[in-house]
């Protein structure tokens, strides 16, 4: 007899309802790149603010050489990974935030006020690609 218009499960246990919540969807292709010293996992379409590339304007191409491409099933890392390439354009420069600091040594009338603020490049990557056998 049908519950709620679910069959009964054959281990004794009622069915449960259909589950209606909207899975997560993790992109088929993507890569791990490193640059300015640090690793970024992205895919295609994606945007991200990375450190300067210096000699680098607005609208000209960078290629990365990925660490980890998982393509669906296939997963290339180390030397595999090198066939293949990451392709990005970039898209123009931004600034941090402003970083202030203050140093001072007591009773000496020593005082510093400095600050910093970082430079990143902003690029969107335009493909991921694995050479022919890789």
């Amino acid at each position: 007899m049908p519950i709620c218009g679910l069959e009964r499960a054959q281990n004794g246990f009622g069915g449960s309802p259909p589950d209606l919540r909207v899975p997560y969807t993790v992109p088929l292709v993507y890569a791990v790149i490193r640059t300015g010293g640090k690793q970024e996992k992205v895919s295609e379409g994606q945007r991200l603010d990375v450190e300067l590339l210096g000699g680098k304007g607005e609208g000209d191409e960078v290629t990365f050489a990925p660490l980890l491409l998982v393509d669906g099933e296939t997963v290339l890392s180390g030397s595999d990974a090198g066939s293949a390439s990451v392709t990005a354009r970039v898209l123009g420069e931004t600034k941090g935030p402003k970083i202030r600091g203050f140093t001072y040594k007591p009773k000496s009338n020593q005082r510093r006020r400095w600050g910093h603020r970082q430079r990143y490049t902003t690029i969107e990557i335009t493909g991921i690609s694995r050479r022919a056998g890789a």
